[in-house]
């Protein structure tokens, strides 16, 4: 099976760790995304977050607009994935 990282992919981990700001991120993902993609994205983190806060489906649904489909998705990656969601929120609840 083919791994989803490359050395592109670790090229681009690389220029993101270079960005040392969040406006810096912010210019960077408005070339890198397209709006929709960064909605999805923050859409995702955003119903991880209420997942870890043991919010249900239809609240969160509710409150971000998420498929169920979605909020399956981010729930199975919290549950069984590689821990990237909680490491995340922790930091960034750290952060407020």
């Amino acid at each position: 099976m083919t791994s989803i990282f490359t050395k592109e992919s670790d090229r681009l981990f690389q220029a993101l760790l270079s960005l040392k700001t969040p406006e810096e991120y912010r210019l960077f993902f408005e070339d890198l995304c397209t709006v929709g993609e960064i909605h999805a994205l923050a859409q995702r983190f955003q119903v991880a977050g209420m997942l870890k806060d043991k919010k249900n489906y239809q609240e969160i649904a509710a409150a971000t607009g998420a498929s169920s489909a979605t909020i399956s998705r981010v729930n199975r990656c919290l549950r069984y994935g590689s821990g990237g969601y909680t490491m995340a929120l922790e930091r960034s609840n750290d952060a407020d």
